[in-house]
């Protein structure tokens, strides 16, 4: 890898993905507010450990990001009072644009990923491949 993992970015990475995956099963399961709830909080405590507290409360409260933000804790309180479904599209919504930032980065580091990497990078040289032969 280009750049070294500390162990506490190695454990927000895992609580991310714990996060998206609860989250992931509470849609599945119709919408379940617990699990809903339990990986908002792995998510944002994932996040934390990843970007640090202090850029994680920049992140959030930056003017510029008020965009994403504003949508992204409207959708956890949502959530929190028995409106599941409009909450996590407004989450969703909010993380995109949140995070949209961080696009190139993630892509990177899932490209580094033995397997999935080569997974992820091979359509990006099948358009390149024909796109010289066409264009």
């Amino acid at each position: 890898m280009a750049y070294e993992i500390s162990e506490t970015k190695k454990v927000g990475i895992g609580l991310i993905g714990f996060g998206i995956f609860f989250s992931f099963l509470g849609v599945i399961l119709f919408f379940d507010r617990g699990l809903l709830a339990l990986g908002n909080l792995f998510f944002l405590s994932g996040v934390g450990l990843l970007l640090g507290f202090q850029y994680m409360l920049q992140l959030f409260t930056s003017t510029r990001n008020l965009k994403g933000s504003i949508p992204f804790f409207l959708g956890i309180f949502l959530i929190l009072v028995r409106w599941p479904i409009l909450g996590i599209i407004m989450e969703i919504y909010g993380s995109f644009v949140l995070f949209s930032g961080f696009a190139p980065s993630i892509k990177v580091f899932l490209c580094q990923i033995p397997v999935l990497g080569w997974i992820l990078q091979y359509p990006f040289q099948f358009y390149d491949k024909t796109r010289h032969l066409f264009g």
